[in-house]
Formats: structure tokens, C-alpha cells, sequence
């Protein structure tokens, strides 16, 4: 779409938004909200809703992305009809829980491939009236990344709904202590600190700009390496793990929460690639994590947020590391019961990430990749962004969820999970807290990764891991 002459200065798509929404990358954030009740919501109530909560919280759910007078995209407001946004899924009547259960990820699935019209704003919420084993009902939430990264959704939601036990008080986010470094006044250990983050960012930003030119993960049960996964129809499967065994496991191994979940997903990783082909144990494999840059301890109102003078603004503020996968023993690959083996790949996979830990790679990366924008333009920003993904194996983010229970309109919130299609690999795995649990999903391309066995290998690599923990305890 063209930006009319006679229309005055809009503003521009951020160069984030760019990125996910270009001729090489179109990113889209599905968030599936379980209901407790069956979903009966009038349509006019709904409408009426959305109206009043969603279109109002910021601009960008009533605007269209156009081309301006000077070739830059840019946000113009628009008038919306909501009922084009609202859509209701249509199933037989009269089945059983596991029936529709089939019925929900076929739509799911479905629905991840529909590129959003870009005649109107780029999102939709879709209503599946029919209950599942795990819900009454859901509500999926479709939104393109141009809109705005997962804190910026996250922070919307937390504007719509409202606490399920109290109304009038305001939903609250896990709290989390940061680490503070070791107070020391031997000179030699500050200067190896230093050292070891010139070297871990150097190490970082080298294999950043390796996995854009000619270095590429090997071929595996996880990476097909076709260059149109993107633009294919993915499949789910969840798993939730309760943050207080999670705590306990983190604190009988010396760990983090981080470390343990990720533990989790790379070990489950490792297990799912060897059972479909145990000749891949030695493929290299690499995780690319999206990270918010903003470097903040919770979600601020969205008042705040649409500020021009903000620590934490709307939009997309991300940017990606690469995270090598370790790689599997002989024993851990033969058995499910060997919980020595599953702990030493743990801690491998932890001293990986705690040298990422000292990297600046992070902030640097996103102001390298902005600075490559200023001198090649957005589509070759863009065409960046796609190479570091589609090198890598597996894409990994993660969102912080409220800790009471949510609901809007008399529908209470009992699960809460997302999944992001578009990207150009085989395989997702997403993590969001929700009333004092974590719900890992998995996400992979239908027809080449089965996304519950892929499941199970990750439940699976947390038992082992528990067990570790129970016996290093002891």
C-alpha cells in the first residue's frame, strides 16, 4: 500500500518490524489462552470489548503498514471492523473432548500458514467453542511481530485482563533476585572477568557473522535445511513443569531456573534426534534465542510504554545469540535411566550459557545489525536475519506470565502458551510462567518433526534431571 500525497508524516515502522515483516521474514505470534468455561461471550459483547481494551491501547492495532513518500514503511491509522477480525471456528457437533482435540491442533496448524490481509491491521482473535481434555474452550490470540515483540504483547494482555479473585488489584509477576557480582579486591580476578567477556563476546560476535556467511548446522532429525519451512503449516505439543520442583531441582544442583529448563530442552533435544536417527549424537547443533533488550525486571502499563521517553517502549526491542547445543555420551543416547550422564550434560550445557552470560554480544548485535540497516537498507537487514535463523536448528524465546489467575469477561485463564510461526526452522520450543508453573511448548514443521514425541524426549530429560538432583543431594 502506497501513502497517499496528500497525508501527513506517519510514523515509521520500527527497524525491528522491518525485519519480521519483509520479503525474507514475516514472524507471527500465536498466544492459545485455555479457557475454564465454555467460551459464551456474545458477539456484540465481544466487539464492545475490544473496542474499549484493545484498540485503545496503542495505535498499532488500528493501522495498516504503507509505503511513504520517501520508500520508508510507515504505520497509518485506519477505521477498523472488528467483526473482520473475529473469527469463529466451525467443528462437527456433538463429539467427544479427544475428538475436538484433534480438531483444535488441525486449526491451530491451519491457521499458522494464513498470512494475515494487510488491507487491515495485522492481527485476529479466533474463538474455539469446543472443550478439549485440556479446556472448555480457547482463544487464540494472532498477531504479526511488526505489531510488537512478547513483552509488548504480554504487556497488552495485562492491560485486557483482570485478576480472577479481585478484580480491582492489579496482576503481579514472579519477583526474581539479579545477580550481583562477588565483591573482591584482587585485582587479578576483576581483570580476568574482563577477559573472559572480551573473549566470550568476540567468540559470539565471530560466530554471529559465521552463521550468516558459510557456517551452517549439520543436517539432522531436526534441520531439513530447505529454505521454505517458513512458509509451512506447523504443529504442537506442551508440557508443563511446576516452578517450585524447578526452584528445588536448581538449588540441589547450584543452578539457575534458566539452567535446568534449558538443560531440559536441549537434553530432550538430543534424546529426539537419536531416536529417529542415532548416527546424528555428533551433529552440530545450534539453539538461536531471542532475548528482549531491554534489560528490565517486569512488564511496565502500556501509558508508560507508549511514552516518547521510556526505559521500556512498545515494539520489537530483541535481539539473538546462538547457543551451542552439547552434544550427547554414549550412555545417555542408549538408555532413558542414566541420570549421572543426564547431569553432566546439564552442567555442560550450563557452563555454555554461563560464558553467555559474560558476553556482550547481545546489545552489540542489535546495534551492528541496525548500523547494517543505515548501510544496506531494511531488506538486507531483513535477509540477515533470515540467514542467522535458518542456519541455526532451533529457535528458543521465552515470556514472563502473571502469577494469579486471569480472566476477561466472566472467563477465567487456566493455561497460557505461544507459539511463533514464520520462522525458517524446523523447530520452536516456547516457555511462558503462569500461576506458579512453566509451560514449555513445541512447535515444529507438520509432517517432518512429531512435536509429541518431541515432548515426551523433553519430559523425558527432566526426569533424569530430577533424579540428578535427588542423588547429588544425597
Amino acid at each position: 500500500m502506497m501513502e497517499p500525497q496528500n497525508e501527513p508524516q506517519l510514523p515509521p515502522v520500527s527497524p525491528n518490524g522491518l525485519y519480521f515483516n519483509s520479503s525474507a521474514v514475516s514472524l507471527v505470534i500465536l498466544a492459545v489462552l485455555e479457557t475454564e468455561q465454555p467460551i459464551k461471550i456474545p458477539p456484540h459483547q465481544l466487539v464492545s470489548l475490544l473496542d474499549t481494551h484493545l484498540l485503545s491501547l496503542h495505535p498499532r492495532f488500528s493501522s495498516v503498514i504503507v509505503t511513504g513518500r520517501d520508500g520508508e514503511k510507515r504505520w497509518k491509522r485506519v477505521g477498523v471492523n472488528l467483526k473482520d477480525h473475529i473469527k469463529t471456528a466451525v467443528f462437527p457437533q456433538g463429539k467427544s473432548p479427544e475428538y475436538y482435540e484433534g480438531c483444535f491442533n488441525d486449526y491451530l496448524s491451519e491457521i499458522s500458514a494464513e498470512q494475515l490481509p494487510v488491507t487491515r491491521p495485522l492481527w485476529e482473535i479466533h474463538l474455539v467453542k469446543y472443550p478439549t481434555p485440556n479446556a472448555a474452550g480457547n482463544v487464540i490470540f494472532k498477531i504479526h511481530h511488526a505489531i510488537g515483540d512478547g513483552y509488548s504483547l504480554m504487556a497488552a494482555l495485562l492491560s485486557c485482563f483482570k485478576r480472577s479473585d479481585d478484580p480491582s488489584l492489579p496482576l503481579t509477576l514472579p519477583s526474581h533476585r539479579i545477580r550481583k557480582l562477588s565483591s573482591s579486591s584482587d585485582d587479578r580476578a576483576a581483570v580476568s572477568r574482563v577477559l573472559a567477556a572480551v573473549l566470550s563476546t568476540a567468540s559470539d560476535l565471530w560466530l554471529n557473522f559465521s552463521k550468516t556467511r558459510f557456517l551452517e548446522d549439520d543436517l539432522s532429525p531436526i534441520r531439513s535445511g530447505d529454505p521454505t519451512i517458513g512458509l509451512r503449516p506447523i504443529s504442537a505439543a506442551t508440557v508443563t513443569f511446576s516452578l517450585d520442583e524447578i526452584k528445588q531441582i536448581k538449588s540441589q544442583l547450584g543452578m539457575t531456573v534458566n539452567d535446568v529448563i534449558t538443560g531440559a530442552v536441549f537434553l530432550g533435544t538430543r534424546l529426539y534426534m537419536h531416536g529417529v536417527d542415532p548416527g546424528s549424537d555428533g551433529a552440530d547443533t545450534t539453539a538461536l534465542v531471542l532475548l528482549n533488550t531491554r534489560m528490565l525486571r517486569s512488564y511496565n502499563s502500556i501509558e508508560e510504554m507508549v511514552k516518547q521517553e521510556t526505559n521500556s517502549p512498545w515494539g520489537n526491542h530483541f535481539s539473538f545469540l546462538h547457543v551451542t547445543i552439547p552434544k550427547l555420551t554414549t550412555s545417555t543416547a542408549a538408555t532413558s535411566n542414566d541420570s549421572d550422564d543426564a547431569l553432566e550434560f546439564v552442567r555442560a550445557a550450563s557452563a555454555i550459557i554461563q560464558k553467555k552470560r559474560h558476553s556482550l554480544a547481545v546489545p552489540l548485535t542489535a546495534k551492528l545489525l541496525h548500523l547494517y540497516r543505515k548501510l544496506k537498507g531494511s531488506e538486507a537487514a531483513a535477509g540477515y536475519v533470515y540467514r542467522v535463523m535458518k542456519s541455526t536448528s532451533m529457535l528458543i524465546t521465552n515470556m514472563i506470565g502473571p502469577v494469579e489467575k486471569m480472566s476477561m469477561a466472566d472467563h477465567h485463564i487456566k493455561g497460557i502458551y505461544f507459539l511463533v510461526s514464520g520462522n525458517p526452522q524446523n523447530v520452536q520450543t516456547t516457555i511462558v510462567s503462569y500461576m506458579g508453573e512453566l509451560r514449555v511448548s513445541v512447535a515444529a514443521e507438520k509432517g517432518f518433526i512429531d512435536p509429541n514425541t518431541f515432548k515426551s524426549c523433553v519430559e523425558t530429560a527432566f526426569r533424569l534431571i530430577r533424579k540428578s538432583a535427588c542423588t547429588a543431594s544425597h
